[in-house]
């Protein structure tokens, strides 16, 4: 019989992505690949009324350990930084969820591209109940890792979930008033993007109309007051990911783009005040020239009342490395599935 939760049809038509809609692997009729360390299975689940599409990658043999939920920087699809981590997890004998969040990727839901930190957060958590259901693996050592951006919504999902039984922190772009001075310059040009974004969402919510703003520059050349990472180290990593063709399926379907009322929510969150309650066991994961810079992170850290923390810090590496240079990412997973991995 077919497991009910493996989906068994095609990609949906993912509402205004403007690529061809292509599989992003041969999952073949089973919806399942077998690569020998682990299996990888195209999955799927319910959010707020959505169709979420995912991938889990079960190790092979016993699957009595760990389940992770991943979930990664701004705008991100699944198989950008998640499935980095995601596979050595599962060499490393944890089974692992990646998803597209609520009008990402492949997954269904309008607007599209809408960086809702309330809306990531119900993602997760039924990405945890999904995977707490699914068969022959202790529902009780449930954790999430946060990479990037998707940290303050681990953060976030964690003051929600009490069976939660650890967070990992990867490279946190943590959002705090410092962080956002940090990109944007000062005060006032942060409250400028906020009420930009205001201004968004209240068109949305008069008419529906949904404006979108660039996540970085479509060339050195030509810059945009409104781009969200306005550096060329941004736009040379992720600009490449909009291009999408029969041989490129693989890299899912990201788009250069996010509603513009992402904005009103996204620079007004608090994680600073989030970490004060966080009790849930914390693992940080950073590096001097990663998102955040050196000093946010660790007075964050030290900020988190959890009696089981750790930090622990990398050296010069930026956060482009924690998304595709095999080296840094090796080095931050090992520390990560010895966390989760540890014995309760």
């Amino acid at each position: 019989m077919t497991d009910p939760k493996l989906t068994t049809q095609s990609p949906p038509l993912s509402g205004g992505a403007a690529q061809a809609i292509l599989p992003t692997q041969d999952w073949g009729a089973k919806q399942r690949i077998d690569v020998g360390p682990y299996t990888v299975a195209r999955v799927e689940f319910r959010s707020g009324g959505e169709q979420i599409i995912g991938n889990l990658f079960q190790p092979a043999g016993s699957v009595t350990g760990p389940r992770v939920v991943i979930l990664g920087p701004i705008g991100t699809v699944k198989e950008q930084a998640p499935i980095q981590y995601a596979t050595r997890l599962a060499r490393a004998g944890i089974t692992t969820l990646i998803f597209d969040p609520r009008g990402t990727g492949e997954s269904s839901g309008q607007p599209r591209r809408w960086e809702s930190g309330v809306r990531k957060t119900e993602d997760l958590l039924a990405a945890l109940d999904f995977l707490a259901e699914w068969p022959g693996i202790d529902p009780a050592r449930l954790h999430i890792l946060g990479v990037c951006q998707g940290a303050n919504w681990a953060i976030a999902a964690a003051l929600k979930a009490a069976r939660l039984h650890s967070i990992a922190l990867v490279a946190g772009h943590y959002l705090t008033p410092e962080v956002c001075r940090m990109y944007y310059g000062n005060d006032a040009a942060v409250a400028a993007r906020v009420a930009n974004g205001q201004a968004a969402a209240a068109a949305f919510a008069a008419d529906g109309s949904v404006e979108y703003v660039p996540i970085v520059n479509e060339d050195a050349n030509q810059q945009s007051p409104n781009v969200i990472l306005n550096f060329e180290a941004a736009r040379l990593y992720y600009h490449p990911w909009g291009g999408r063709n029969m041989f490129l399926g693989h890299r899912g379907l990201w788009e250069n783009r996010i509603a513009a009322m992402s904005e009103a929510e996204l620079w007004t969150t608090r994680t600073d005040i989030a970490v004060t309650k966080l009790t849930t066991p914390t693992l940080m994961v950073h590096a001097d020239r990663a998102a955040s810079g050196p000093k946010v992170p660790r007075d964050l850290f030290a900020a988190i009342p959890a009696v089981q923390k750790q930090l622990l810090w990398l050296g010069t590496q930026t956060q482009f490395q924690f998304y595709e240079d095999p080296i840094t990412i090796d080095a931050a997973t090992k520390w990560v599935s010895d966390y989760f991995l540890k014995p309760t």
